[in-house]
């Protein structure tokens, strides 16, 4: 996975809030058993913390202003992201809503940006204080992807994912394929309340995933908006199967079985591990979200 060292990076769509602090109480989603049942119920790669109920109520705190992590300091070219994580997010960030800025304009629509937010430890969002705990998430109340850094580490020694570049780019991909799902008034059909493996709630997770891939298939002849070169030079079929592996290790039945020592569909929320590459590389081969479907 290789970025243009000459491109500039866009870092207005990244917020980084890591190191700041979250005053007054303590996180309403967070560690301890609340955070291993979330953990169980699959609540990675998804939605604000408000889905399980968790959230607080009343106004959020504001996180204050941390200078020890800033990415628009560091993270100003192509280059920075070849050699930085957190500029690589940027990058994958501007890669993902460049190409989706492009898909909505062919389509005959204007697709409206989301911010990703760079934390760690706990944040204040419109779907509640949320802790590292509950995972990589993209809260509709506020049209905002949520990411702790760290989760990366924890993909790689708690899931067994074998990681690489393109496992984090999968899952901010999948996180962006939520923020469209939101704007095409299709990730409200997963408000109802239902888990299972045929329930709204997995159909809605695994067309995020459908769309991820659509994205990475796009991703190397997508032209930047102001170079008019494609950000993502280069994408090999290794980048690839580090995402089919990342996708398989966060299936529902592959947590249920590493952390409760048994497989329990009905309570399912994401989809099999099996579901999660199928739809991935659906989008992929397919480069077209209209066979990611998965509500047929």
């Amino acid at each position: 996975m290789q970025f243009d060292d000459d491109a500039n990076l866009d870092t207005s769509e990244v917020k980084d809030v890591r190191g700041s602090r979250v005053p007054g109480g303590r996180a309403t989603v967070g560690g301890g058993i609340v955070g291993v049942i979330a953990l169980i119920l699959g609540l990675l790669f998804g939605v604000g913390p408000d889905q399980l109920g968790l959230s607080s109520g009343g106004d959020e705190p504001v996180a204050t202003s941390s200078s020890a992590a800033q990415v628009d300091r560091t993270c100003r070219k192509g280059s920075d992201a070849n050699t930085r994580e957190d500029c690589r997010i940027v990058a994958v960030v501007n890669s993902v809503q460049d190409f989706w800025r492009a898909e909505y304009q062919r389509r005959g629509g204007r697709y409206g940006a989301a911010s990703t937010v760079m934390f760690s430890e706990r944040v204040p969002t419109a779907c509640g204080t949320a802790s590292s705990a509950v995972g990589p998430f993209y809260c509709p109340g506020d049209r905002q992807v949520y990411l702790d850094l760290g989760f990366f580490d924890e993909l790689r020694t708690k899931f067994g994912s074998t990681g690489g570049p393109f496992a984090q780019a999968y899952v901010v991909a999948h996180e962006y394929g939520h923020h469209v799902q939101n704007l095409m008034g299709t990730l409200a059909r997963a408000q109802d309340g239902r888990t299972g493996a045929d329930s709204n709630a997995v159909r809605v997770e695994l067309q995020a995933d459908c769309y991820a891939g659509v994205w990475a298939r796009h991703a190397t002849t997508t032209p930047d908006d102001k170079t008019g070169r494609p950000l993502l030079t280069r994408l090999t079929d290794q980048d690839v199967r580090d995402g089919l592996d990342a996708a398989a290790a966060v299936g529902d039945d592959r947590i249920q079985e590493r952390f409760q020592g048994r497989v329990t569909p009905e309570n399912w929320t994401h989809g099999s591990a099996a579901q999660r590459q199928q739809w991935f590389r659906t989008g992929y081969t397919t480069g077209d979200m209209a066979r990611c479907d998965t509500f047929r």
